[in-house]
């Protein structure tokens, strides 16, 4: 029993140091080693963007086909290369095309990375709130093992149920892990992209 009491302590202690470490203070449910930055700019990406751009029907179609795929994960840059280069030499090399493009992607990703931003915040807080709920469990059993005729059957049941938190707050840690390196991963494919299509832009 006195290993679940230091485990749920420990537990405890690993969110506030996930926390600590967190670069971003505003923000006490973000896990991530990585700042909080809810959303990006296109203006940082792409120089001087223009907000209204006449396109062709088209030119429409063709442009969301292809920041349909450029938007895939899957798609790696060689091949986001080739499929640039075969959209140019179909439509051109026009900047405002490839701007068009690339706000398409944007957009996309950017809501896909707030998606997954939310998700992490949902996911902090419910490890939050079951370190909090360990530690609750740990207090119980030391104030029943405290008692003169300590009540065995609820003390098993808390061991339990301890052993199942722990393995769910181990597994969501994680998760989180992998989570914390998504949004960082889209925004430097968003980068990549934008400097894809500028040089390919006149």
């Amino acid at each position: 029993m006195k290993i679940f009491c230091n485990l749920s302590m420990a537990l405890a202690l690993s969110v506030a140091t996930t926390q600590a470490l967190a670069a971003d203070f505003s923000d006490p449910t973000w896990p991530c080693i990585q700042r909080k930055v809810e959303r990006l700019s296109l203006g940082l990406m792409w120089a001087e963007p223009k907000e209204n751009i006449t396109l062709s029907d088209p030119q429409k179609a063709a442009i969301k086909e292809l920041a349909s795929a450029l938007s895939l994960q899957r798609v790696d840059m060689e091949n986001a290369s080739q499929m640039v280069s075969d959209f140019t030499q179909a439509h051109g090399t026009e900047r405002d095309l490839m701007q068009a493009v690339f706000s398409e992607v944007f957009d996309t990703i950017s809501k896909r990375r707030t998606r997954i931003i939310n998700g992490i915040g949902n996911v902090s807080t419910g490890q939050i709130a079951l370190a909090e709920r360990i530690d609750a469990a740990r207090s119980e059993m030391d104030r029943l093992m405290d008692a003169d005729e300590p009540d065995y059957d609820k003390v098993d049941a808390l061991e339990e149920q301890l052993d199942w938190d722990d393995r769910i707050y181990r597994e969501r840690q994680q998760s989180v892990s992998y989570l914390c390196e998504s949004p960082v991963l889209l925004e430097k494919r968003l980068f990549a992209l934008a400097n894809l299509l500028q040089n390919a832009a006149l």
